[in-house]
């Protein structure tokens, strides 16, 4: 039993839907991972700012001079 053309444009229009969808989630997934690779080069970038302000508070309390 051969297909009608109307199945074959049935299958045609399905696989076009569903090759749309996979897209549109793909690229949302690539969104969704770009949005947590900001977040986390966010949060790096504040800890190592937060360790360089406290080396230097260091540096600053270690030349102060000690009265004894």
């Amino acid at each position: 039993m051969a297909l009608d053309n109307k199945d074959v444009e049935r299958i045609e229009s399905i696989i076009y839907k569903s090759a749309d969808d996979v897209a549109i989630s793909i690229a949302r997934s690539f969104e969704r991972l770009e949005e947590r690779v900001d977040s986390t080069e966010s949060r790096l970038y504040s800890r190592l700012a937060d360790i360089e302000d406290k080396l230097e508070s260091r540096a600053i309390s270690d030349r102060e001079p000690v009265d004894e």
